[in-house]
């Protein structure tokens, strides 16, 4: 998605974001999100004017708040991570879908950002995981997540390295076939500024052909990639969907189709992601799926927003969106 964070604030406001008042709320506490390329503006209360944690990183600010009803909010950068009352919306679909979709049940996984903690977690439910690489640039952002948010122990299972590097950098070097799947849980490519202009951000480059090749490279003969792929709901977005899609097949992924999710503090209150397989022909069917999930509920492990029947339903999307993503083709 696409925004510029602004914190409404009557009387105070914090340096690092950039401060406005909301008329609309007056003494009011909020965060709001501004998207200007179609003039959307969300915002949610806030308790305090003082987060509960601020710093500034190597690479970012980083902020927590906390909310009136969502719970904690992470910040980073002025720009709205999750929030813990849906953030199980987004990273249960980034996970479950692609870990369900594949045939034989992921061994090896990799996990590129998401430094909140909350995909890596949700990987942690499958008892067919024996290894997870977690690939993560700024330290700090995992250290306050650990501290914050309930998911935070993820780290300490046995199963997962964590790597604090470049994501791009670490699939380049990573060994060709080794991972069932991988997840790539990045921040917005790109953003606009006042001008109206696009201005290229870091996670840019987890988003070219290049980078998008080399995951192919390591996945195993069945692998399956899932990464973020933005809303439908702006126009930009939209075209970058229809980008990538039309990369990661020219690249020589099998099916490349868009799934997406209803989630009330992302702007608009839909993103969805790409989801990516090796092999066309090799991804578990609906009683697989089933059986699957039944297990890990019974081993303890719930969900809150996937379910199987949530998981083709996914890829059903507005009639205006599939002709703009597919075109006049099939659903590949």
């Amino acid at each position: 998605f696409v925004l510029l964070l602004v914190l409404a604030l009557i009387q105070n406001s914090f340096p690092h974001v950039r401060a406005n008042t909301d008329e609309s709320r007056p003494g009011g506490l909020s965060i709001g999100e501004k998207i200007s390329e179609i003039g959307f503006y969300q915002s949610i209360d806030i308790q305090s004017a003082d987060p509960i944690y601020k710093s500034r990183s190597d690479y970012q600010d980083i902020t927590v708040f906390e909310s009136k009803h969502y719970g904690k909010i992470l910040v980073l950068d002025g720009v709205l991570q999750l929030t813990e009352v849906d953030a199980a919306s987004y990273n249960e679909m980034m996970v479950h879908i692609p870990m369900m979709d594949h045939i034989s049940g992921a061994k090896n996984v990799l996990v590129i950002g998401g430094g909140d903690g909350y995909v890596l977690s949700e990987v942690l439910k499958y008892d067919s995981v024996e290894r997870v690489d977690h690939v993560d640039l700024d330290r700090e952002v995992i250290e306050v997540c650990k501290k914050y948010f309930s998911w935070g122990r993820a780290w300490d299972d046995k199963r997962v390295s964590l790597h604090v590097s470049d994501g791009a950098a670490f699939v380049k070097d990573s060994p060709d076939g080794f991972y069932d799947v991988v997840i790539q849980d990045s921040s917005d490519p790109f953003t606009w500024n006042d001008e109206g202009e696009i201005v290229p951000l870091p996670s840019g480059s987890l988003y070219t052909k290049e980078h998008i090749t080399h995951i192919k490279r390591i996945l195993s003969v069945n692998g399956v990639f899932n990464f973020q792929a933005e809303t439908f709901q702006i126009p930009s977005d939209i075209n970058g969907i229809v980008e990538w899609r039309r990369n990661a097949l020219d690249i020589g992924f099998e099916t490349v189709k868009y799934g997406t999710l209803y989630i009330s503090s992302y702007p608009t209150g839909q993103i969805g992601f790409l989801l990516c397989r090796k092999n066309e022909n090799e991804s578990s069917n609906a009683d697989v799926i089933r059986e699957r999930y039944n297990q890990m509920i019974s081993n303890g492990h719930v969900t809150k927003y996937y379910h199987p029947d949530l998981h083709n339903a996914s890829f059903v999307l507005p009639l205006w969106v599939t002709e703009t993503i597919y075109g006049d083709s099939c659903t590949k």
